[in-house]
Order: structure tokens, then sequence, then C-alpha cells
């Protein structure tokens, strides 16, 4: 399968929200990251049909998805960020609603949503209301909704706001395993949710594609660049304001200070006089460094 995203752009005002937007996918995960407001929400509603672009076309194994219309949804599984769910339904009740608007039979809609209820932990609560539920179980139910009917394309966005920790592994694991055979897209500005199993990373900026490749290829532009400084309380204050600090552990007797050097600052001048080791970039380090307001520093593809 193939989704091709070819020059889309759109502008609210003078606002521009995509600029010229293109990318091709295949099989696998892919995430789709950047801050709030980058363009992430309006390029998935463009995918979906939701709404029209300015210039540019969609085409889904070669065909344009204005031209397929109906056809294309039903290849199509789409978690929106914002639920549009009915409180009154049960949780069998809205996933077999969503089952028949996808034309599937009564014994597959049976099957489906008992399946997807059993893959998002729900199981439990299959007969209770929508309204009753927890924000995170509302969570997991838009997931289940988004896998009804065997979907070709999937379109995750914001998929495990509000769950907790294990639930978010579970839920990433399960994402992992639905892309055989299919295109995964989440959108998110949780680097964790995508890092360890998306296939290809997109960052997105004020509406460009400003990088689009593998989480390995992604981390190797910051090597030598990454590193993890052991210090104490007093020195504390001096490192933050010397460095782009990514992340402060502290241990039994010290602290330990991740921080990624600039393109101004070097090892053997910037680190002089620190107990210091070099360490991996992590791609949470590349959406920092890309991502950084304070440097607004422009990259490109």
């Amino acid at each position: 399968m193939e989704l091709k995203i070819n020059g889309i752009s759109k502008q609210y005002g003078s606002i521009k929200a995509l600029d010229n937007f293109s990318a091709t996918l295949t099989d696998g995960v892919y995430g789709l990251l950047g801050p709030n407001g980058s363009g992430k929400t309006t390029l998935i509603r463009i995918i979906t049909d939701s709404i029209n672009s300015d210039s540019g076309e969609i085409l889904f194994n070669g065909k344009d998805i204005k031209e397929l219309g109906v056809s294309f949804r039903s290849f199509l599984g789409y978690m929106p960020q914002h639920h549009g769910i009915y409180p009154s339904f049960t949780a069998t009740q809205y996933l077999s609603y969503i089952g028949s608007l996808k034309a599937l039979g009564k014994n597959e809609i049976h099957q489906q949503v008992l399946y997807v209820l059993k893959a998002v932990n729900l199981l439990d609560v299959a007969n209770r209301r929508i309204g009753a539920l927890s924000g995170g179980m509302k969570q997991r139910l838009m997931l289940a909704q988004a896998l009804i009917g065997n979907p070709k394309l999937i379109i995750l966005d914001e998929p495990t706001a509000g769950l907790d920790p294990k639930e978010r592994i579970r839920i990433r694991n399960l994402i992992s395993g639905f892309a055989l055979n299919r295109i995964v897209i989440i959108a998110t500005h949780v680097v964790s949710d995508v890092e360890y199993i998306a296939k290809e990373i997109m960052l997105i900026q004020k509406g460009r594609l400003i990088y689009h490749d593998t989480p390995d290829r992604l981390c190797k532009s910051l090597e030598n660049k990454v590193f993890e400084i052991e210090t104490d309380e007093e020195n504390l204050d001096k490192i933050l304001s010397q460095y782009e600090v990514c992340n402060i552990h502290k241990s039994t007797d010290s602290i330990i200070v991740r921080i990624l050097l600039n393109e101004n600052q070097n090892e053997q001048r910037d680190m002089c006089g620190y107990d210091y080791k070099r360490i991996r970039a992590s791609v949470e380090d590349v959406y920092l460094s890309v991502f950084d307001e304070e440097r607004e520093t422009e990259f490109v593809k």
C-alpha cells in the first residue's frame, strides 16, 4: 500500500497551517511529531477528507482520495483527538454502530466488537454506558472504533492522551502489531509514543515538513552532541544556564544532567571542567533540538 501526499497547503486567513507538505508512506508506523499548532491536526483532517486543502493532492494506491470517495473511507480508521461519542450508548452499542456505518455484516460486527474490546482492555466494561467511563477508558474506546472494519490506513491523533504508563505501553504494542500490512500514522507531541515503534518519523514545524527519516538516522544527526554530566546541587544552576538540558535525574550521591550542545558549542571547549560522558542521542533529544523555541533554529529537509 502507498499513501502519497503531494504539495498539500492550507491557509486560514494570514496563517499557513500547511505549507507545501509532501511525503510518501508505505506499510508501517509513522510518527508525526510537532508542537501544538504545527499543523498536525490540519494534515490529518485533510488526509481523512474532513476538510479540503487549498492546493495539492493525496493519492491512496495511486488514486486520488477525492475520486475514491466512500470507498476510501472504507479503508480508513481514524481516532480524532477530541471525543465525539454518545454518552448514553454502551461501549458495545457504540462499536456496533461504527461497524454498521462501515457496512459490516451482523456476524462480522459481533466478532470485531469483541476482538477490539479485548485488544484495548475494555471487555469488563463492554455494557457500561460511555458517560460513566473514565477519560482513559474513553480514549481506549476511541482507539477501538478506529480498528473496526480492518482498515488499511489508520490515523491516530494523540492516541495515548489520558492513559497511565502501563496502558500507554499496552496501546503502543497494540498499534505496532496492527501495523503489519497497514499504514499507521500517529500524530503526537509525546515522543515516547512513537520512538520505539515508528518505521519513520516526520517532524513538522509551522506547517512545513522539516525532517522525514528513520529514528536511527535522526538520532545520528546529533552524534557527539548529547552528554550526561554528573554534578551536585551547587553547580546545577550553572549547568542549566550554560546548556540545553534534556533531563535531570537525582541519584543517591549526585545529580545526573542530560544536556545537548548547540551548534556553537563543542566537547573540547565547552565540556571542560565537568565530569561527563558522551551518550547516544534519542528521538526526544532530536525533538528538543529542532523545536527549541528560544533559539528558533531553522532546519531544512
